[in-house]
């Protein structure tokens, strides 16, 4: 699945917004792969990721920078 960075904060965690759903999925820096440090994201950055059910819903995991 893919989508883009919506939103980074200063706690390690961000919001990737999907095409096609409402809801922002939630990341933690702790599921990036491939390299990728937290540090280097931007907003507007599409990222590929899997789905999976957190202790609060779903969450982004394997999150990885596409291109």
């Amino acid at each position: 699945m893919t989508g883009t960075i919506k939103t980074l904060t200063a706690k390690g965690f961000g919001f990737i917004a999907r095409p096609g759903e409402a809801k922002d999925l939630f990341f933690h820096s702790k599921e990036l792969q491939g390299g990728v440090t937290y540090e280097s994201l931007q907003v507007g950055q599409t990222v590929s990721f899997e789905v999976t059910e957190g202790p609060k819903g779903p969450a982004a995991t394997n999150v990885q920078l596409v291109g």
